[in-house]
């Protein structure tokens, strides 16, 4: 047993999802069975808790003060300070930043704000080397990760839901004072920590292992969804070294793993199990697709021939319900071969309004090539529907009658998926052409 009984009931569930899937009473459909985010204090005993929120904190007690691994959110940070200052008044002496991304590090600021009100020391933030460079990046790309976020998480947590103002990506970032390249013995608060950097989800990723309660701190690299390898609107993306990180945090043989996402896991064989399976399910996609690669493959022939194991995608934790494994191909496709898919008309490629116009032309309007998609999208060939659904809009961008069938393709496109990362893709698409003609909003999820 734990130290109090909102860790027992985390861990029971992931341990009935792990041991026994979704037969073990839950359902895929229901988010809170694996990603608590309640600001809920789960108390593992031994001076470690973990706060669930987006991301998730991790507090660990210590002699000198608290240490936080991650800092959730700007907006969501206040309701971790409160549960956490219900477990422990000690002040917050070190910030670890398991990466850059906003729900891991926006709360940094009022943890770093509220130290100096009380006449604390400024938190200690320790970061991989990489860090400070994300930072910089997301100055220099304000405006585009404004937008791309605003579209891919519509309708699911409006972009100031993550903590930022509407019209603001980036935040008051505080810059890791520690920093470290591939690994780094530290104390925290009076425990022997190691600190480990392996790409994954990004290039700055560090995952922590605490050997005294042989517990590990993961971060995105377990998320309980399948892994974001594959985001379309992202930077690169690093399924095999992932993999690798997996592996080598199974070697350890942890106790307890506690993600930065989703539900926390006891037990040395439960956790061994999760963890290779996340490997070998990276593991399989980078192969089948490097030997396609190497024997001469497009990418859309990539695409239409690599499959993910049924069995591993079954998995509670591999569900593609943000990510998904189709994704996953592009990047390493982009990876290790470059941005040109393989199809000579594409290196050069015409505008597509021109290509459209064209193809417009020879079908004999945008109206016929709308009603065409409409009729295949009702059949079930959303891909393409698609397809037509777009040449019909870009040769006649002013028709509500296409607009009215493109909106109709998409939103019908757009419930058929799984992933959140395709639904508000394909949401915002239905909703544009929607505007357009002037029908009832099509993004809404």
């Amino acid at each position: 047993m734990t130290g109090n009984a909102y860790a027992d009931d985390l861990l029971q569930r992931s341990a009935r999802l792990v041991d026994e899937g979704w037969e073990g009473g839950f359902n895929a459909a229901q988010s809170k069975t694996t990603n608590p985010v309640d600001a809920g204090l789960a108390d593992f005993g031994g001076g470690v808790a973990l706060v669930a929120s987006f991301s998730h904190v991790v507090a660990l007690e210590g002699g000198s003060g608290l240490t936080l691994v991650d800092t959730s959110s700007a907006r969501l940070a206040p309701a971790v300070e409160t549960s956490l200052r219900a477990w422990s008044e000690d002040p917050v002496d070190t910030i670890v930043y398991t990466h850059g991304h906003l729900d891991h590090v926006g709360g940094a600021p009022m943890f770093a704000r509220m130290a100096a009100e009380a006449g604390a020391r400024t938190p200690r933030v320790v970061g991989h080397a990489n860090v400070a460079e994300r930072f910089r990046r997301y100055d220099t790309t304000e405006g585009y990760n404004h937008r791309i976020n605003a579209r891919q998480f519509r309708g699911r947590a409006r972009l100031g839901s993550l903590g930022q103002d509407a019209q603001k990506w980036t935040v008051e970032w505080v810059w890791p004072n520690v920093s470290f390249v591939d690994r780094l013995e530290i104390d925290l608060g009076g425990r022997e920590a190691m600190l480990y950097h392996d790409k994954g989800e990004t290039d700055d990723h560090a995952w922590v292992w605490l050997p005294e309660s042989r517990a590990i701190c993961g971060g995105d690299f377990l998320t309980w969804v399948f892994p974001n390898a594959g985001n379309p609107q992202k930077v690169q993306r690093y399924p095999l070294e992932w993999a690798k990180a997996m592996r080598a945090m199974a070697a350890l043989e942890p106790e307890l793993f506690l993600p930065a996402h989703g539900l926390p896991i006891a037990g040395r064989d439960r956790i061994h199990r999760v963890l290779v399976d996340i490997a070998t399910a990276l593991e399989s996609l980078v192969a089948q697709t490097l030997d396609l690669m190497n024997a001469g493959a497009t990418l859309y022939e990539v695409l239409a021939t690599v499959k993910l194991d049924p069995v591993l995608a079954e998995r509670p934790y591999l569900q593609a319900t943000y990510d998904e494994p189709e994704f996953v191909l592009h990047n390493i496709w982009r990876l290790y071969g470059g941005w040109w898919d393989g199809d000579p008309s594409q290196l050069k490629p015409a505008q597509p309004e021109q290509l459209a116009t064209e193809l417009s032309a020879l079908a004999g309007g945008a109206e016929r090539l709308a009603s065409r998609a409409v009729e295949l999208s009702q059949q079930g060939d959303h891909r393409l529907a698609c397809h037509l659904a777009e040449i019909a809009a870009r040769a006649e961008p002013a028709s509500a009658g296409v607009h009215t069938a493109r909106s109709e393709v998409y939103r019908r496109r757009r419930d058929g998926e799984l992933s959140l990362m395709a639904k508000a893709i394909y949401g915002e698409a239905a909703a544009v052409s929607a505007s357009i003609a002037g029908t009832p909003d099509g993004a809404t999820q």
